[in-house]
């Protein structure tokens, strides 16, 4: 009885183990991706579509923002609304660096904050 080990004592020594195996392939079928950082700057404010872009193909950005904010600081603002939206509609993250830097990432990445990382 290949389950008779269910109906003795537990103090019986007689044990019996029947072990299954099933073979598995070691070789994964998703590749790999890597992660793409990228590094834009922004002079004039159509260079916000170049940002959306790289965003929409799931890259992470990291925004120059200084030469658009030295020319033009309306247009340095309307650039980071109309970036903020974009960040949005595809389920990003959106964080100042210092005075002249942005990050911006896709959803699969998160910006991390004072040490806390926020639950979307």
């Amino acid at each position: 009885m290949a389950l008779g080990f269910l109906n003795k004592k537990e103090d019986s020594e007689e044990t019996v183990i029947e072990e299954d195996f099933v073979e598995l392939d070691a070789k994964t079928t998703e590749e790999q991706k890597k992660v793409v950082v990228r590094a834009e700057t922004l002079r004039e404010f159509d260079d916000v579509e170049t940002v959306q872009n790289r965003l929409r193909d799931n890259q992470i950005v990291w925004v120059n923002i200084k030469p658009l904010k030295q020319k033009d600081m309306t247009k340095l603002k309307r650039a980071v609304k109309r970036l903020k939206k974009t960040v949005r509609s595809v389920d990003g993250d959106i964080a100042g660096v210092d005075e002249d830097w942005i990050v911006i990432t896709p959803s699969y990445a998160e910006i991390e904050r004072s040490g806390k990382v926020n639950s979307k």
